[in-house]
């Protein structure tokens, strides 16, 4: 199925009660905790250009995710990740994780980009874009993100357990995975060049010499 993943615009505004209807209510068929948020941070979040939306060719919401910052934008976080009941089981999910991740990466390239989810298929996800288990204590401290944690149902496990666990895993992608990745790329480049120069200049040496 055809859909196109966009960064949000005003233009996407319309959506923002539809998106977070379904965000609540697929909370609550699947009884796995999530942080409410409510239609107007949805509407700011789709307006200031950090969340990335699924649409169908026919102009249909299909699929959400906002993006977030904490610590004065020392931490991203990728959220609210939802798909429309109707596109489920189609890999949309995977297309906008992607999507939301290399725009987080473009707004916010020095940010340690982190998320938490008891979902198994987000965990999946995740892994495949450079994504490793940590402890809650490597995840941001910034008390506006733990507060928003109230709304879950598993919030008061969270707090006996002193914000160290949860029934939510925590997973941190780190900047300098893909710098090292850039630095790689670059290191193997100037060998080929090298590699290039080294071979012509011999092979001139040697007409030279004949």
């Amino acid at each position: 199925m055809d859909f196109i993943i966009t960064q949000t615009t005003m233009l996407h505004s319309k959506f923002a009660s539809e998106i977070c209807t379904e965000i609540e209510s697929s909370a609550k068929v699947r009884g796995t905790g999530i942080a409410k948020r409510s239609e107007e941070y949805i509407y700011m979040k789709i307006i200031e250009g950090k969340g990335v939306i699924a649409l169908t060719t026919d102009g249909h919401w299909a699929g959400f995710c906002y993006i977030e910052t904490w610590s004065n934008k020392e931490f991203v976080a990728n959220s609210g990740l939802i798909v429309a009941p109707t596109y489920r089981h189609t890999g949309l999910a995977h297309r906008i994780k992607q999507k939301v991740f290399e725009v987080s990466r473009g707004m916010f390239p020095d940010a340690k980009i982190f998320g938490l989810t008891t979902g198994l298929a987000v965990m999946k996800i995740n892994s495949k874009l450079g994504y490793k288990p940590v402890t809650y204590s490597e995840l941001t401290q910034d008390e506006a993100f733990w507060n928003g944690c109230k709304s879950c149902v598993n919030y008061e496990i969270l707090m006996s357990k002193e914000r160290k666990n949860c029934l939510c895993t925590a997973l941190l992608y780190l900047p300098e995975n893909k710098n090292d990745i850039k630095i790689n790329e670059k290191e193997k480049s100037s060998t080929g060049i090298q590699r290039w120069i080294r071979h012509h200049f011999l092979r001139r040496l040697v007409k030279k010499r004949a």
